[in-house]
């Protein structure tokens, strides 16, 4: 009997370690098994893209991307002074034939032709501009949002695609309350769910939640913090790679993106975290994107691919000077591209990205990286043979 006993208990003992070296060795491999004959996007930049500015204009910290149904890309950067040297501003001194910037929010065809351009403040009173605009979205109507993260940006503005005023959502000139449902505090982005009924505010660099309102009148209707709890501005908010996730998002709160499977992807920039929610604030997970990035963080903002599935997100990540690829159902990171620098394929801070119909990926770079980029969608490769640099065509990179 002793004998049995001795033959079960060396039995179980080598089922165990077998069991947990095979649980060690999916923990280590999961990427790689994951990856084992995985296609993903590629994409080659376009150095032409856009067109040269009219009128000696220059773009200054371009801080926000969105696309609508023509394909027409919009921008939006500061034009204020002090975003420019005085050498970018000799035009607007007097001092020679160069510089002056452009107007705030700009329209380009698939070309890169500018369309159109208007922005900024009004004399008339009738709405106040940001202190320091931020992120832009367009809705199924056509009308533009955006926001701001300056000193008393606690609001949101709403105009046509032509420029003209249509509301003020939210109150300007109020400070932090991320339990507020009359005001918001620095919104970073906004984004509108599929039924183009309602706008998801990331709220933002003072507040730190995700508000929700009504497209057609601007109506406050919900919110919610990290994991789905009441946002706590007291809270210890602090990110500490290896250390347990704070339960509050750290911030700023930059991206509430909804996808066409109502689930609503959040980015926690300087917790280098996605986390992802249904439209009533449930939490469903979270992913992490170079968790070993401090200081601002890894996860600016995110885009989706264009296929049904919406198989792949793109994650502008302007600490690393990259776009990641990560596979949407997992938020595993596939691949990046990009790398620091000033030629085209190549980043300064890349702060908001954006996709096309064809799939073409768009990005506006902040600080001194001042422009916005076009990726072009290349097909889909084996993951094996992408080569993570700058996005060149493979001929030209030794």
């Amino acid at each position: 009997m002793t004998n049995i006993k001795k033959l079960l208990c060396a039995g179980f003992l080598i089922v165990s370690l077998l069991a947990l070296n095979l649980g060690q060795e999916i923990l280590t491999t999961t990427a790689s098994a994951a990856n084992n004959g995985q296609r993903v996007p590629i994409f080659e930049v376009d150095p032409f893209w856009p067109q040269p500015l009219p009128n000696k204009w220059i773009l200054g910290r371009t801080i926000g991307v969105d696309v609508d149904e023509r394909d027409h890309v919009f921008i939006v950067h500061r034009d204020s002074d002090d975003m420019f040297m005085t050498q970018e501003r000799g035009l607007d001194l007097g001092n020679s034939q160069c510089c002056t910037a452009a107007p705030p929010i700009l329209e380009f065809d698939a070309e890169g032709n500018l369309i159109s351009s208007w922005g900024g403040p009004t004399e008339s009173g009738e709405y106040e501009w940001p202190a320091s605009n931020h992120g832009i979205e367009i809705a199924a109507n056509g009308n533009i949002w955006i926001g701001g993260n300056g000193s008393g940006d606690s609001h949101v503005l709403v105009f046509t695609r032509e420029g003209e005023y249509v509301r003020t959502v939210g109150e300007p000139g109020n400070g932090r309350d991320s339990n507020s449902t009359t005001h918001f505090s620095r919104v970073a982005e906004i984004a509108i769910d599929r039924s183009g009924t309602e706008a998801y505010l990331a709220d933002g660099y003072m507040n730190k939640r995700v508000a929700v309102v009504d497209v057609a009148t601007g109506a406050f209707k919900r919110y919610w913090g990290a994991y789905g709890n009441r946002p706590d501005d007291d809270a210890d908010n602090s990110y500490v790679p290896g250390e347990a996730l704070p339960q509050q998002f750290t911030g700023p709160v930059h991206c509430a993106e909804p996808s066409n499977d109502d689930l609503i992807y959040v980015c926690d920039r300087r917790a280098d975290r996605i986390q992802v929610f249904r439209p009533d604030g449930t939490f469903v997970k979270e992913g992490m994107v170079a968790p070993e990035t401090l200081a601002m963080g890894s996860t600016w903002d995110i885009a989706f691919s264009q296929d049904s599935d919406q198989e792949f997100i793109y994650v502008a990540d302007g600490s690393n000077m990259k776009v990641h690829i990560l596979d949407r159902d997992s938020l595993e990171v596939l691949y990046s591209f990009g790398e620091g620098g000033r030629q085209p394929g190549m980043f300064f801070s890349p702060h908001s990205v954006a996709t096309d119909s064809q799939g073409n990926i768009y990005t506006t770079e902040t600080y001194e990286g001042k422009r916005v980029q076009k990726f072009l969608y290349k097909g889909m490769t084996p993951l094996s043979n992408v080569r993570e640099a700058a996005a060149w065509p493979a001929a030209e990179i030794n």
